[in-house]
């Protein structure tokens, strides 16, 4: 293996990573903006209609589909910008007959 495309590996696998990493990075806060979201709006309605714990436990069961679906949406939006290598074309070997004379 050449050196040259060794290191096209490895910045690639390197690229690659820090994707796989920034995309993490958005589901994770996507999932605690939902989160608190749902338990300050659950904890405000409970307080001001004085139904305790009714509101905050729907709405953080609540926010479990909610944050799911997001986290799809993100990760489908990463790698639909994901462009897929495309590979050198080889040009086609023209056999030549071996009978001619």
């Amino acid at each position: 293996m050449s050196q040259p495309d060794h290191q096209g590996k490895e910045r690639f696998q390197y690229a690659m990573n820090l994707t796989l990493a920034s995309v993490a990075g958005q589901v994770g806060c996507l999932t605690l903006v939902v989160i608190f979201l749902a338990l300050f709006a659950g904890l405000w309605l409970d307080r001001y209609l004085q139904s305790r714990p009714l509101f905050t436990i729907v709405f953080l069961i609540g926010s479990v589909p909610v944050t799911l679906y997001l986290m799809f949406r993100v990760v489908k939006a990463a790698t639909d910008r994901i462009k897929p290598i495309q590979k050198k074309s080889i040009p086609p070997v023209i056999e030549e007959d071996s009978d001619r004379e």
